[in-house]
């Protein structure tokens, strides 16, 4: 069993299509804990972005990858968080669809999901920024 100090590289996978990500690629890290599954795993790009679901230093920030059970703040229903039987690749799912649909609601980073909700010209133009960044253009 992986740890945190041994961290599984999910293969590189392109930005989701039909989104200001579109074409990018963004390595991440997925750490798994000790009591995995019963645990879930981190998540953390390792490259720059800029995001309303991800927070300044790469941490991703979705309800999958939230301890089981209820949530402290009522924002999450417990079918939200993590499961057990939650998979690695329902993980990259849920990701790719954060990438298309941010929820500026609970956002990990403010500057992005301000500019997500007031200026979404800006915030694509930003991305499209990150994407050429990925690609090494």
């Amino acid at each position: 069993m992986r740890t945190s100090k041994d961290p599984w590289k999910p293969p590189k996978k392109r930005g989701p299509q039909d989104t200001c990500f579109e074409g990018g690629v963004f390595p991440a890290l997925l750490s798994f804990p000790s009591d995995y599954p019963l645990s879930p795993p981190k998540m953390r790009f390792t490259c720059d972005m800029f995001h309303p679901n991800i927070y300044p230093d790469g941490r991703v920030c979705i309800s999958i990858l939230h301890a089981p059970g209820d949530d402290p703040m009522g924002y999450e229903s417990s079918a939200e968080r993590w499961s057990p039987v939650q998979s690695v690749e329902k993980i990259l799912l849920s990701v790719v669809s954060m990438l298309a649909e941010p929820n500026d609601e609970s956002g990990a980073n403010v500057d992005a999901s301000k500019m997500w909700r007031e200026d979404r010209d800006q915030f694509y133009k930003l991305a499209q920024k990150i994407v050429r960044r990925s690609l090494s253009l």
